[in-house]
């Protein structure tokens, strides 16, 4: 089994890398396989609504990460995604990438998530909400740990005195290797998927 930790900061070794490094050695300790993803620095594109992804299969600009990520995505039995806070919100260039890739595929249904999140002070549990959606909009199952899944600190160095956020991040990662071991176990088949009936409210 794997583990995708996608890194949605700039900041390659920052405090939001710290935090998903806890988690990982978490899931390490029960035998579960982990990569952790860099969104990186270079530019991103925002989704464009061009509708070419359902013909595809993929998003149709392929210029930057959205496809690899897409694809590691797909490929992986659980996904951890985290970010730091920006203005009470996740970093745009990882929302863009997650708005292309969440639209472009349905190969996400029925994998474990969770979402973790870094900030200097606050403005964490509006991020967290904010990553929680694509997921719940997707039938993954969240993973919960026993506080909301967050780190504080200005420096990598200041997350790593964050005794209580690390002991969240590294009980995220317990309980998600618990669950993914237990999907496997069960066995089950996935529940029947209804075809989407939208509905726009607009009446004749």
């Amino acid at each position: 089994m794997k583990v995708l930790l996608i890194n949605g900061s700039p900041h390659e070794n920052g405090c939001t890398y710290t935090a998903l490094c806890e988690v990982a050695k978490a899931l390490e300790t029960e035998e579960i396989e982990t990569q952790i993803f860099q969104i990186g620095k270079a530019p991103v594109r925002g989704c464009i609504a061009c509708g070419a992804c359902g013909k595809l299969g993929k998003c149709a600009f392929d210029d930057d990460p959205a496809n690899e990520m897409m694809r590691l995505m797909q490929e992986a039995d659980g996904i951890v995604i985290g970010s730091p806070v920006y203005y009470a919100g996740p970093n745009g260039a990882l929302c863009a990438l997650l708005d292309r890739a969440f639209y472009a595929s349905g190969g996400f249904a029925f994998k474990p998530a969770a979402a973790v999140v870094s900030a200097r002070r606050s403005g964490t549990t509006a991020t967290f909400d904010r990553l929680n959606k694509y997921f719940t909009m997707n039938r993954m199952p969240i993973v919960s740990s026993q506080y909301w899944n967050g780190v504080h600190g200005f420096t990598p160095d200041d997350v790593k005195k964050d005794e209580e956020g690390l002991q969240t991040m590294r009980t995220l990662g317990h309980n998600m290797a618990w669950m993914l071991k237990n999907i496997v176990a069960g066995k089950q088949p996935v529940p029947t998927m209804e075809p989407w009936q939208p509905t726009h409210f607009i009446r004749d």
